[in-house]
């Protein structure tokens, strides 16, 4: 028996090892080909691929040749696509939770903003996950502003002109709609064209987003006045990632999750980059009326809590966000 047991170890041993099945991810997003975000992504999985010698490659698809978020998502679903790098509310037809980061007029600085991300990313991360996405931590991409070719002070200013709500965001039509204004709904990689067209008067979008899509050139005009917290994140799609193995899986978590990091620290800094070359192309920042900037977070306030009532997304998390906020400073508007 001891003999049999022996003669099996020896002839096991002949036995080549089997390697690891190589695993190719395809990634797809509207970010601009060139920009720093494609340039540290497609440097993140190079580092993928010597680390793991081969066994997982990435592959990205910039600037939206693969089509907006919803094309993304629906190539995902029939495994032409493994994944994309999406801005949340892009993500929100997934997992609606996603949203509560955008709410118009919900943060007023930094400050609150780091306040709410302490407590509800893990929370937001784990319900992506439940929804069958990995990602690997969220990047902030700094405020979006009301950027256009006429001054915009006050609510009289925008009343009547055409601003641009990213395709499938019910949130910021709803609150627009609640304003009397006049919200168009485009995505992304039709924005330009909007603009250039009259189709778009007014679109919202960080300094560093106008000059990365090349908006800025159809605008004049800034305002000064935080509307939308644009963050970011890349999510895999589960089934597709289940197929590499734990060793594999680690070194991407490593790789993406450093690099994802360092977009959040570095969306501060890249902002005021951007504020200074808009300002330094001729375009102007305008201080909006105190009063009018209350009047309209009053409206989008009253307006999100309904949502949330209705279930668009939980109200068991936007009471949690608005109390961080609330935590965060103490002179929080509570209108109902």
């Amino acid at each position: 028996m001891k003999r049999l047991f022996l003669m099996f170890v020896f002839a096991t041993m002949l036995v080549p090892a089997i390697p690891a099945r190589a695993v190719s991810l395809k990634i797809a997003t509207s970010l601009p080909e060139g920009s720093s975000w494609m340039r540290a992504m497609r440097a993140g999985a190079e580092e993928i691929r010597d680390r793991t010698q081969g066994r997982v490659t990435i592959k990205f698809y910039g600037g939206g040749v693969m089509g907006n978020d919803k094309s993304v998502l629906r190539k995902i679903r029939v495994g032409q696509l493994h994944g994309g790098a999406f801005t949340a509310g892009g993500l929100s037809s997934v997992y609606s939770d996603l949203k509560l980061y955008s709410l118009p007029f919900l943060f007023r600085n930094l400050d609150e903003v780091l306040a709410a991300r302490e407590k509800l990313d893990p929370i937001i991360r784990k319900g992506l996950f439940d929804k069958g996405f990995v990602c690997f931590g969220f990047a902030g991409g700094g405020f979006a502003n009301l950027m256009s070719n006429k001054v915009v002070r006050g609510i009289s200013d925008v009343k009547g002109r055409k601003i641009w709500v990213p395709e499938g965001d019910l949130v910021s039509y709803a609150v627009m709609e609640a304003m009397s204004l006049s919200p168009v709904t485009l995505n992304l990689i039709d924005v330009m064209t909007g603009l250039q067209t009259g189709l778009l008067d007014i679109v919202a979008a960080t300094p560093t987003a106008a000059l990365a899509f090349q908006w800025h050139t159809r605008i004049k005009y800034v305002a000064d006045m935080p509307l939308v917290y644009v963050v970011g994140t890349m999510a895999i799609d589960r089934r597709a990632y289940k197929t590499i193995s734990i060793e594999d899986q680690a070194v991407i978590e490593e790789i993406m999750g450093r690099i994802y990091k360092e977009f959040d620290e570095k969306g501060v800094t890249d902002d005021v980059a951007a504020i200074k070359a808009l300002k330094s192309q001729g375009i102007e920042f305008i201080t909006v009326d105190s009063a009018d900037t209350q009047q309209w977070r009053s409206t989008a306030l009253s307006v999100e809590r309904k949502l949330a009532r209705d279930g668009i997304y939980s109200e068991r998390l936007f009471e949690l966000l608005v109390n961080c906020v609330n935590d965060c400073s103490s002179d929080w508007s509570k209108t109902e």
